[in-house]
């Protein structure tokens, strides 16, 4: 009975290695995953602050990229996309970390930027895990050291999902003017895109609660800006800026409009995200018609160089 049993975990054994065996040779790794900088004593480390749990831990900079663009960007997209996102993450978390003087440099989520962990992925991607990691990878370390630049220093790379067909001014949405993030056609963004246009239907209720106002509800003095979103709005007596009333009414972009229908507030927007800098959909569609990852970023972010921190 004895050597049955020895047996059949020998034989479980042998089919687990194999399987290792079978990954190391489509992918040249064991999991877990190694550092994507492994052996690099000169790699930069990025310290990350989860509020969920309040823990900051600390990762190479490569890995840390790696993480936010397997969080950030569908890995469906094309290579070059995720070359340019690659890109834009790396720029975004040294402009942070050189700017930030806190016990971290950046926040996990949609303060800063997403990132996952391998562990994450892996429950995330199942068993295309390995092909997904490799291509993702292999987008970061083809740029690895790469960082936008303007005036020889290391810009705010602003990124978001869609935009309306034109992405907006810095200065707009964040009180900023940056001569690096200006207003450009995105025509890429279009209706073609699923959820490029959706509407939301709220009660009279709801809306006037979330905004804090009350009675009937007027709509006026509307004012755009040339990327064709909302400004301000007048709602009753009350001026709202366009990117107040997207926090307060939870839309997914400043380009909407409003319309009362008997009891119900309908919203319909164009797009998704803030509208400052790189769109992800938009890099997509360059890189679908053959943009390489460079002519996709200079696009986005007017005048500015790539450039290595090595």
């Amino acid at each position: 009975m004895r050597n049955k049993i020895l047996l059949v975990v020998i034989g479980i054994l042998s089919i687990v290695l194999g399987l290792v065996i079978y990954h190391e040779k489509k992918t040249n790794y064991y999991f877990p995953m190694p550092s994507a900088v492994k052996g690099d004593v000169d790699a930069i480390s990025i310290r990350l602050l989860d509020e969920q749990t309040n823990e900051i831990s600390s990762v190479n900079l490569e890995d840390y990229v790696i993480g936010v663009v397997s969080a950030e960007m569908p890995v469906s997209f094309e290579a070059e996309a995720l070359k340019a996102q690659a890109v834009a993450a790396r720029t975004y978390a040294l402009y942070k970390k050189a700017h930030r003087n806190l016990d971290y440099d950046l926040i996990i989520g949609v303060k800063d930027q997403a990132y996952k962990t391998n562990e994450q992925l892996l429950k995330q991607w199942n068993i295309n895990f390995f092909s997904n990691y490799l291509k993702v990878r292999d987008a970061v370390l083809s740029t690895k050291n790469e960082v936008l630049t303007y005036n020889d220093e290391v810009i705010n790379a602003f990124y978001f999902a869609m935009s309306n067909g034109k992405t907006e001014k810095a200065e707009l949405v964040f009180s900023e003017a940056l001569p690096y993030l200006q207003s450009v056609d995105s025509t890429w963004d279009n209706a073609s895109l699923k959820n490029y246009e959706v509407t939301k239907i709220m009660t009279k209720d709801d809306f006037c609660q979330s905004l804090g106002i009350s009675g009937e509800i007027t709509i006026s003095d509307e004012v755009r800006s040339e990327a064709n979103r909302v400004l301000t709005l007048k709602i009753n007596d009350l001026v709202f800026k366009g990117v107040d009333l997207r926090s307060k009414l939870g839309l997914r972009s400043t380009d909407f409009s409003i319309s009362i229908d008997n009891d119900q507030v309908v919203i319909t927007t164009r797009g998704y995200g803030h509208g400052v800098g790189m769109s992800q959909y938009g890099a997509n569609g360059m890189a679908t018609e053959g943009y390489d990852y460079k002519a996709i970023l200079s696009h986005y972010y007017q005048n500015t160089e790539i450039k290595s921190i090595s």
